[in-house]
């Protein structure tokens, strides 16, 4: 548990949209403390804040002053300045490229490769409909990435924006999209 004490109540609400985040392979938990009497504020969890924007319900504005705070306004109310996440290097696609995720000796192993292809399905499957994973091996061109493609754009852009970062096995995952055409043909070197 943690209690984080923040500057304005505005900043308060708005924190409640981060419910869900993911953290270091977990979702954070974030909500009042539970013997809070205020007025209840309308709020998303992250993933619904995620997917309203990547469908662009929800816009950033930009800054207007130098040093002004940012962030997602609450449900209903004008949003205060903010950036948008960082996305995905590339052309928009349905297959994302998932690179510093493992190496070459972690999928020499039968079982290990198997391992970290349930893996991946697994947590990808949180943003979509994975239509197909394909982790080349044995000195193959694209050995040590990851190639998962989804049913749709939107959900690869999830994905990447979500694990693009993330820590997985002391390494700091790298996520573009990656061709359509290149990735249906089973080429994997680029």
């Amino acid at each position: 548990f943690a209690f984080v004490e923040l500057r304005s109540i505005e900043e308060t609400n708005n924190m409640l949209n981060l419910n869900g985040i993911p953290y270091m392979g977990s979702e954070l938990r974030v909500g009042r403390p539970s013997k809070y009497t205020g007025p209840p504020v309308p709020h998303m969890n992250w993933n619904e804040l995620l997917a309203k924007y990547m469908a662009g319900e929800i816009k950033p504005a930009m800054d207007q002053a130098a040093g002004a705070g940012g962030g997602m306004a609450p449900m209903g109310q004008a949003p205060m300045a903010a950036a948008p996440p960082a996305g995905p290097a590339g052309e928009p696609s349905r297959v994302i490229k998932l690179g510093n995720m493992v190496t070459a000796q972690d999928v020499e192993d039968d079982a290990e490769w198997a391992d970290i292809l349930e893996d991946t399905k697994d947590e990808c499957g949180k943003f979509g409909s994975v239509q197909r994973i394909e982790i080349p091996r044995k000195g193959a061109p694209g050995t040590g990435f990851v190639f998962v493609a989804f049913s749709g754009a939107h959900e690869a852009c999830a994905a990447a924006t979500a694990l693009g970062g993330r820590t997985f096995d002391g390494k700091r995952v790298e996520a573009n999209y990656y061709d359509e055409g290149q990735f249906a043909q089973g080429d994997f070197s680029a």
